[in-house]
């Protein structure tokens, strides 16, 4: 089998520039994606704040302690930070948000009010003005 060429008197020839056109929109839209992944990636590398859960313990029926590392990418870091707690059946028995600021310290010992019997200590995280997602 061979190709036929499609016969340019009849159909016209192709336009030059369309060739070029699509290799320029291809380039642009290549650099456009990889600066957003660029930029995406070191501002998830760069986080200002992080927390993790060190710890917990059920007081009684309506008190539970959760003991949180909390570590500032700098000094001028303010942050919100949420604990839940849980029941047996996963039921979220209550809340608290609190603040904290690297004069603070880096651990923090907070106690969640609940409802009802709690299960566990669940951390959120914490977030600041310019970090949304809790880490």
């Amino acid at each position: 089998m061979s190709s036929q060429a499609v016969p340019t008197d009849r159909y016209g020839a192709p336009a030059p520039w369309r060739r070029r056109a699509l290799i320029g929109a291809s380039v642009l839209l290549a650099v456009v994606f990889g600066s957003w992944l660029a930029w995406t990636v070191l501002d998830a590398a760069n986080p200002e704040v992080e927390s993790e859960l060190l710890g917990f313990d059920v007081v009684d029926e309506h008190a539970a302690t959760a003991e949180v590392r909390v570590e500032f990418g700098s000094d001028d870091v303010v942050a919100d930070c949420r604990l839940r707690a849980v029941a047996a059946d996963g039921t979220a028995v209550g809340e608290l948000t609190f603040i904290a600021t690297p004069e603070d310290g880096a651990r923090y010992e907070e106690t969640v009010r609940t409802e009802r019997r709690a299960d566990r200590v669940d951390l959120v995280g914490c977030t600041t003005s310019d970090q949304h997602r809790p880490r």
